[in-house]
């Protein structure tokens, strides 16, 4: 038994290692990765005509270890006739599928970051064309292979795509069965991020950086998104008639404000903004796209308009601005959005519904997905308010906005690659109008399309996309309808909006929106302390007005994913620049006081054209007490000294910091530090040098005292 004992426990020790060895290289397998990038896929949709399909890009080791004998075909899964069966393509989950093409060799080996070209050109002849010989909506998948250092074959890499089919490669085209439902596409501009740093009352706008003037001209995202609409609706009617473009206030104005000159924020200073041109080009674009065509109003900046009644509780105001902005669109492209039409982020909550109902918004563009009940396109009128929700489609939103590519060996990712951005788009729309569906299935009236708000791509991207959602409309797959024309039939039902909370990941951080309500405050109390001056007539809320949008550009769903800091630059940043234009200057000198109580001298300047009531403190002045705080006036555009009350407490040389604040507390400028001399003593020292003198005088009068006492009494006087 001793010796059966030895030998298991031998066993075992050996065992354990080698299990866990196992282990571990299964792990250092799955670490390879392969990146694909898509540089084209044509056709874009399969016809009858169709004869070859191309898939090209480019392969990258993106791990740590070397990649032999990287491989890739095409494989086909079956038509998706559910909508779960789109949303796993979607989602990047293995599906079942079918070989298009055999293995071919991507190279011989990749080091980590080498990359190398991928070619597929398949005919679609014989078995092939029957892949795809009836009408529908098939899964595309391109799959690569290979073998990474220390591990065994598998499957490193891939991208999943949703490929429409009208009629499979030399048959006839088959007829929408059960009629087509209607379409509209949004088309929203919108920046990535909001760019402005500070635009001060009466000063030059400041931009945090240059890259708007890239985005704006060239191959710039918000330019090509206005080149290639408007090539789409100079060639076809039917789509323009589609059509609604989605403008975002504070795009428009800060590119307006950029036509006139502005400034860029840089470490060492502001300098000239070279995108003057740029912005008067694409303005120009702009407004001849939009025109007498269909406009609606995204929020303000885009801003997150449940966060903004969180900044601040119980008043819904920042988010009645933020939904207000038809205006300034009208006022700079000379388009007029449709009336108390509002496309933000996300579903409102019951705060948001009653911002939006005092700002006039009647009926607000939201996801299908978040209503009680669901709307098939028909309108929902949300219970206990007057505002309705018409619905855009999620599936197809889904499709477009796409998830990030990081496959693996047992998933894959559907494609968010801007060389091909479109293609789950074209899929699900076409899945959506009933495309290769069984006889019989339910399917939507009417498709409201939303692309991502920062939808991505490059100009021939999205010409390529809207010239298919044309062949869609001249095929009979979808029928044109305006945005005007849907909004004009009565709400089908009415329901609940939302999914009983906020989505953590969907809406700002809270401790943007904790910032927000702090420097909100501030704000507040800045505006309450001003005063118009007579001669300027400038009213105070407008003073404060570029805080007042900072904080909705702060609160921007744009801002999802990026460090929360920057976030809150721009409030933070005009903040300053309104409290730094009144300030206590620094002195060139020591300051020497004449006397215990004199007045000490403060120079303070006041650049901003209303009056302000502020409140002098006094910092670090152990040597001097100043009086109980009051309140001062100082007026408009001007600067002269103000004499503080204060007492010496001490002779001698010091300092005292001194700095203004409104009365609720807001500071103002920056504090100032004074170099003191005093040659005479305060009321205190005073009083105590007069104590110790009197205090001497009575020991010493005693002690004369009781010698003239002793001296009678004979005794002798002992010193």
């Amino acid at each position: 038994m001793k010796r059966f004992a030895a030998a298991f426990l031998s066993v075992l020790f050996l065992a354990v290692p080698a299990l866990a060895g196992a282990t571990v290289a299964q792990a250092q397998e799955g670490g390879a990765r392969l990146r694909i990038d898509l540089a084209q896929l044509a056709p874009r949709v399969i016809t009858s005509s169709t004869t070859t399909l191309t898939v090209t890009g480019t392969v990258t080791n993106t791990g740590d270890r070397r990649v032999s004998k990287p491989q890739v075909r095409l494989q086909v899964g079956d038509r998706a006739t559910t909508e779960r069966g789109v949303g796993d393509v979607l989602s990047g989950a293995v599906i079942k599928d079918t070989p298009l093409t055999e293995f071919t060799p991507v190279a011989d080996v990749l080091e980590p970051g080498q990359s190398a070209p991928l070619n597929i050109t398949v005919p679609l002849t014989g078995a092939r064309a029957d892949r795809f010989s009836r009408p529908g909506v098939y899964p595309l998948l391109v799959n690569v292979n290979g073998t990474p250092e220390f591990g065994g074959p598998a499957r490193l890499g891939a991208v999943s795509m949703l490929m429409p089919v009208l009629a499979g490669p030399g048959k006839q085209a088959a007829s929408n069965r059960g009629g087509a439902p209607s379409m509209t596409l949004l088309w929203p501009l919108t920046g990535n991020i909001p760019h402005v740093y500070a635009a001060p009352y009466g000063s030059p706008m400041v931009l945090a950086d240059d890259r708007l003037t890239a985005e704006i001209s060239g191959d710039g995202r918000l330019n090509a998104l206005v080149t290639a609409a408007t090539s789409a609706v100079r060639s076809n009617s039917n789509l323009a008639k589609s059509m609604c473009f989605a403008l975002d206030p504070d795009l428009l104005a800060t590119v307006e404000a950029m036509s006139r000159g502005y400034l860029v924020h840089t470490d060492t200073g502001n300098v000239d903004g070279k995108g003057v041109d740029a912005a008067k080009a694409w303005l120009s674009a702009v407004r001849s796209l939009v025109g007498t065509r269909c406009v609606v109003t995204l929020p303000f900046a885009d801003a997150d308009l449940d966060a903004l009644t969180r900044v601040r509780p119980g008043d819904t105001s920042l988010a009645t601005r933020a939904a207000g902005g038809a205006e300034t669109i009208e006022q700079v492209t000379g388009a007029t959005p449709l009336t108390g039409v509002l496309w933000p982020g996300g579903t409102p909550s019951a705060s948001v519904l009653t911002a939006l109902t005092d700002a006039g918004v009647r009926t607000v563009l939201a996801d299908a997905g978040k209503l009680a009940p669901a709307a098939a396109g028909g309108g929902v009128t949300v219970q206990g308010s007057a505002v309705r929700v018409q619905p855009t489609d999620s599936l197809i939103s889904a499709a477009m906005t796409g998830v990030p590519s990081v496959p693996d060996s047992v998933t894959v990712a559907a494609t968010t690659e801007r060389a091909v951005a479109s293609q789950n788009g074209l899929g699900a729309l076409a899945f959506r109008a009933g495309l290769g569906q069984p006889t019989g299935q339910q399917r939507p009236d009417h498709l409201l399309v939303a692309p991502p708000r920062r939808w991505d791509a490059s100009a021939e991207e999205f010409g390529t996309y809207l010239q298919q959602v044309g062949a869609f409309i001249e095929a009979g797959l979808v029928t044109s309808t305006g945005l005007s024309a849907l909004l004009a039939d009565s709400p089908a039902t009415s329901g609940s909006v939302g999914d009983g909370g906020q989505d953590p990941a969907g809406g700002i951080d809270a401790g943007v929106v904790s910032t927000l309500a702090g420097l909100d405050v501030q704000a507040t109390g800045l505006a309450a302390a001003m005063q118009i001056d007579p001669t300027k007539r400038v009213k105070p809320d407008d003073v404060v007005e570029p805080v007042r949008l900072a904080e909705l550009r702060g609160a921007s769903l744009a801002w999802r994913g990026l460090p929360a800091a920057a976030a809150t630059t721009n409030a933070q940043a005009e903040l300053a620049a309104i409290s730094g234009r009144v300030t206590v200057s620094q002195p060139k000198q020591t300051i020497a006081l004449a006397s215990g109580n004199s007045p000490l001298p403060v120079y303070v300047s006041n650049d901003l054209p209303v009056g302000i009531n502020a409140r002098f403190t006094l910092n670090n002045n152990t040597g001097l007490r100043p009086e109980d705080a009051k309140d001062w006036f100082f007026p408009a555009s001007g600067g002269k000294n103000y004499f503080l009350p204060v007492e010496a407490l001490r002779a001698g040389r010091f300092s005292v910091d001194v700095s203004l604040s409104t009365p609720t507390g807001t500071p103002l400028g920056s504090s100032a530090r004074f170099e003191l001399t005093s040659t005479e003593y305060g009321a205190i020292t005073i009083i105590a040098t007069v104590a110790a003198g009197v205090a001497l005088l009575l020991l010493a009068s005693r002690r004369i005292y009781r010698r003239v006492k002793d001296a009678r009494a004979g005794r002798d006087v002992v010193d």
